[in-house]
């Protein structure tokens, strides 16, 4: 089965297309970052026209890429959320339009199964069950992965997730959009001695996360030690040790919690490279195994969306006629394959 996966959730049009025999085929991607620069963060009216623009020439280009034409494909499927509404809305009417008119099945797909389920991408795939670790702009979770749709979650953050406090932070330090990737740039030159914020959450029982102390931790350093650039690198390299150091803490009881030896790790955050050498050296320790995409599979892409559809579509899912899209969806509410 080949299914064309359109990502169209926030700030980046993803458009891939994958084969459930031979794997990806092609992937595209269109950033809109600098579009939203001068504003500091995404404008989401200018998202959405954005999408609309670039949605339909980026699939023709997809399907040249692949050396494939309409009639080659045999499903659809869109990124159905959680996203910002009118980005969401323009990727699903779309998709759930060009199934009608090609006469195939459209599955709407859950954004955050997307980006669990990139590692399958990979050459190298994990094996159910594990543990997952999401991280990215709008959501830190650990869930425990049985199977598709099988999920359980462990702990969440109760207020920023640990992509919004990367580019909050990033943002106090005078870094532009987006920062997240530009903090932790500026770390690499940083001292490690210097600062030392909190591990938030970590000295209490549970699997859940708080990040906003931490900003705010951030913060009051840059008022009470200047701007110069070696400050705001050292500044940088604390908060960005704060982050790894409490999200390995919670992935070690996750996995003590559940038994499990394999973790999945997943979202834009997974591309930091400190995160992954840490987590990289903690599954060493504990005779385990530690999965996650490269890094263009980490942030929004098509090909997670081709890939979380094609598995819900092959399983018999579909959609009906109805364009339906939810900006906020528990990932637990998704039922099983």
């Amino acid at each position: 089965m080949r299914v064309l996966g359109i990502e169209t959730s926030c700030d980046e049009t993803g458009i891939a297309i994958y084969d459930t025999e031979k794997g990806l085929l092609a992937n595209t991607l269109y950033s809109q970052v600098k579009l939203h620069a001068d504003y500091g963060g995404v404008v989401p009216e200018l998202a959405s026209r954005d999408h609309v623009r670039k949605t339909l020439p980026l699939i023709e280009q997809t399907l040249a890429n692949a050396g494939l034409t309409a009639s080659d494909i045999d499903g659809v499927a869109y990124t159905a959320g959680p996203g910002l509404i009118g980005a969401l809305l323009v990727g699903a009417t779309i998709g759930r339009s060009l199934a009608f008119g090609w006469n195939v099945p459209a599955i709407g797909v859950h954004h955050m199964e997307g980006h669990l389920l990139a590692p399958m991408l990979e050459d190298r795939r994990p094996e159910f069950p594990f543990v997952a670790l999401l991280v990215s702009g709008g959501h830190t979770q650990l869930v425990r992965v049985d199977g598709i749709g099988h999920y359980e979650l462990l702990g969440e953050s109760v207020d920023d997730a640990a992509g919004e406090a990367f580019d909050k932070t990033a943002k106090l330090l005078g870094l532009d959009y987006p920062g997240g990737p530009r903090l932790a740039k500026l770390a690499i030159s940083g001292r490690p001695d210097r600062f030392q914020f909190p591990r938030p959450m970590t000295d209490k029982p549970g699997l859940n996360f708080s990040f906003s102390g931490l900003k705010t931790a951030a913060a009051q350093a840059i008022a009470k030690h200047g701007d110069d650039p070696q400050t705001h690198a050292d500044i940088a390299r604390a908060f960005e040790d704060a982050v790894v150091d409490t999200l390995i803490i919670k992935c070690r009881r996750a996995l003590e919690q559940t038994g499990l030896k394999r973790l999945v790790m997943a979202g834009g955050v997974s591309a930091n490279l400190r995160l992954r050498e840490a987590l990289e050296a903690t599954m060493a320790s504990l005779g385990g195994e530690v999965f996650y995409p490269r890094p263009e599979f980490c942030t929004d892409n098509g090909a997670m969306i081709a890939l979380a559809g094609a598995q819900r579509l092959a399983a018999g899912s579909t959609e009906g006629l109805s364009v339906q899209v939810r900006p906020r969806w528990p990932l637990v509410e998704l039922p099983a394959i």
